[in-house]
């Protein structure tokens, strides 16, 4: 049986409508994850969910142990990961409170542990990335969408910053010269360590503003919590249909 998880980040440190089950603190050879895994039915469907920055949310991007994360989902026995993120929209199509399910990445992040193969004792692995995102996964959170009567954008090029600042006028031009569509803070290295285990993963991507430069004046958190607001509400119906496929 496919064993689905979810990774909430900023705005879903707790999944509604979740009836959980059990609660688990697991230690990985990688140290701590950022949260207990809570395994718990949602539309009548086992899934797992991990509060990506931890639960309070005290953990920033940068400093989010991923490799704990993603070891102890495959611990679990998960084989599906969806990673719901909240992030800045670029391109005209990607306007707050918006969902997007990108195809592509771009990493601008440095110094994060991002592999397992890293050791004398492990072998070297050079994973295929072409496609960075599961596109069964992809496909079905798409099905999903139209199933709950949700638009979302079904293509689009994550670009992965450190954090935990927001980006400059001017980084945010020389990504989208680099063809990002959304930008955000913590597509990687989730997405390759999930692929280096084998993992299908996907993002389900929520424009909590405009990036810089995109709009007159400065980004403000009052207006990034309304959004993610709206946009989560969205979300949530949306994998409830999405439960239905797996």
């Amino acid at each position: 049986m496919i064993k689905l998880a979810i990774i909430g980040g900023t705005g879903l440190t707790k999944l509604a409508d979740l009836k959980i089950i059990k609660r688990e603190a697991l230690q990985t050879p990688y140290g701590s994850p950022s949260a207990d895994f809570i395994t718990g039915e949602l539309s009548q469907k086992e899934v797992i969910f991990l509060a990506r920055h931890g639960n309070p949310h005290t953990i920033p991007p940068h400093k989010i142990n991923y490799r704990a994360n993603i070891w102890g989902l495959k611990q679990l026995g998960v084989d599906r990961i969806i990673g719901v993120a909240a992030v800045g929209g670029i391109t005209a199509a990607m306007a707050p409170a918006h969902i997007a399910i990108p195809d592509q990445i771009i990493d601008y992040s440095y110094g994060r542990e991002h592999t397992f193969f890293d050791n004398d004792n492990s072998s070297t692995s050079h994973i295929d990335f072409t496609f960075p995102y599961s596109p069964i996964l992809r496909a079905k959170l798409i099905i999903a969408a139209d199933q709950a009567g949700i638009t979302v954008t079904e293509t689009g090029t994550y670009g992965c910053t450190q954090g935990p600042r927001l980006e400059t006028i001017a980084e945010i031009t020389r990504m989208e010269k680099d063809g990002c569509d959304l930008v955000g803070m913590t597509g990687m290295p989730e997405a390759a360590l999930a692929k280096e285990l084998g993992i299908d993963y996907a993002s389900l991507s929520v424009i909590a503003n405009w990036a810089a430069g995109k709009t007159e004046g400065e980004i403000t958190m009052a207006e990034i919590e309304q959004n993610l607001q709206v946009g989560m509400a969205k979300v949530a119906e949306l994998l409830k249909a999405l439960m239905g496929d797996c």
